[in-house]
C-alpha cells in the first residue's frame, strides 16, 4: 500500500478500480483493509475508483500517539481527496469513520460528492461514553483480558443475536476476535479512543449540503440505530435505511443489502 505524506503526517492508503472515487473511512482501531472483504469488490464491479485509508492512529499510517482530533482525521481525509486527483468524491464511513463523513461534508463540501454515513450518532450517550472511558482505561492500566473473554464481549457489542444463533457461527466470529485481541492495543488506537466525542452536533449538521445516506443497524448496540436516524433527520434532505438483523458491523453481516443499498445511492437509483 503506498504511503503519503498528508496534512502533516504518513498516510497509508490503497486504491482499485477505475471511475468515480469512493473513499472509505473505518471506524476506531480497525485497518482500512477490513472494508477489502465485501464492500471494495462490490463497489468496483459497480465501476467505481475506491480508495481505503488506514486512519491516523492505525499503522503504517502515523501513529499520533500523542493524541488527535476528529478535525485532525477530517483534514487528513480532504489531504487524499485532493491527493488522488480532488474531489469531489464520495464518501463512506462507519462509526467514528461516519463522524469524520459528517463532519468533512460540513467543513469542505465542495470536496464531497455523495455522503453514506453507518452506525452513526450527533450527539453523546452515557452507555457508549462510559465503554469508551473504561476501554481507555484498560489500556493505561495495562490490563490485557484473556482473548478468549475478550472476543466474547466483542461478539456481545458487535454482533446481532441473529448472526450468533446458530453456534457454528458464533464460534466462527469468536475465532476471529479471539485472534485479533491477543495482540496489545497500539498507542495509536488509545489515541484514537481518546478523542473528544462529548459534542452535541446536531444542530450543526442542518448545515450540511450534500446528497447524504444514513444506515442505522437495527441490533447496534454500541451506536443504536435511533441515533444514526436522528442525524439523518437533521442533514436537510437526507435519506435513511435501517437494516434489520445485523449490530454495529452489519456491513460484515449482512454485506450483500449493505452493499445494495450505498451502492443504489451513490448511483442516484
Amino acid at each position: 500500500m503506498p504511503v503519503a505524506d498528508l496534512n502533516g503526517i504518513a498516510l497509508s492508503y490503497d486504491v482499485t478500480g477505475a471511475g468515480p472515487l469512493v473513499v472509505m473511512v473505518m471506524g476506531s482501531g480497525s485497518p482500512g483493509r477490513v472494508w477489502r472483504t465485501y464492500q471494495v469488490p462490490a463497489l468496483v464491479e459497480a465501476g467505481f475508483r475506491v480508495a481505503t485509508v488506514d486512519n491516523r492512529g492505525i499503522a503504517p499510517s502515523s501513529e499520533c500517539a500523542g493524541g488527535m482530533r476528529v478535525e485532525d482525521l477530517v483534514a487528513d481525509t480532504a489531504a487524499l481527496i485532493e491527493h488522488l486527483g480532488g474531489g469531489p468524491a464520495h464518501l463512506v464511513g462507519t462509526s467514528m469513520g461516519a463522524r469524520v463523513v459528517q463532519e468533512l461534508a460540513l467543513a469542505r463540501p465542495e470536496l464531497v460528492g455523495r455522503a453514506v454515513m453507518m452506525a452513526t450518532v450527533g450527539r453523546p450517550h452515557p452507555l457508549a461514553r462510559t465503554l469508551n472511558t473504561g476501554e481507555q482505561a484498560l489500556h493505561d492500566k495495562r490490563v490485557q483480558l484473556p482473548p478468549e473473554y475478550a472476543a466474547a464481549i466483542k461478539v456481545q457489542l458487535n454482533l446481532s443475536p441473529a448472526t450468533v444463533r446458530d453456534p457454528d457461527k458464533a464460534q466462527e466470529w469468536l475465532d476471529i476476535f479471539e485472534f485479533g485481541a491477543s495482540a496489545t492495543p497500539s498507542a495509536g488506537v488509545r489515541a484514537q479512543l481518546g478523542m473528544d466525542r462529548s459534542q452535541d452536533r446536531l444542530a450543526a449538521y442542518a448545515g450540511i449540503t450534500v446528497p447524504s445516506l444514513v444506515i442505522g443497524f437495527a441490533d447496534d448496540r454500541l451506536a443504536p440505530a435511533f441515533l444514526g436516524k436522528e442525524v439523518a433527520e437533521a442533514i436537510p434532505g437526507a435519506r435513511y435505511a435501517e437494516i434489520e438483523r445485523c449490530g454495529h458491523l452489519g456491513y460484515l453481516e449482512r454485506p450483500d443489502e449493505v452493499n445494495r443499498v450505498i451502492i443504489d445511492f451513490l448511483l442516484d437509483r
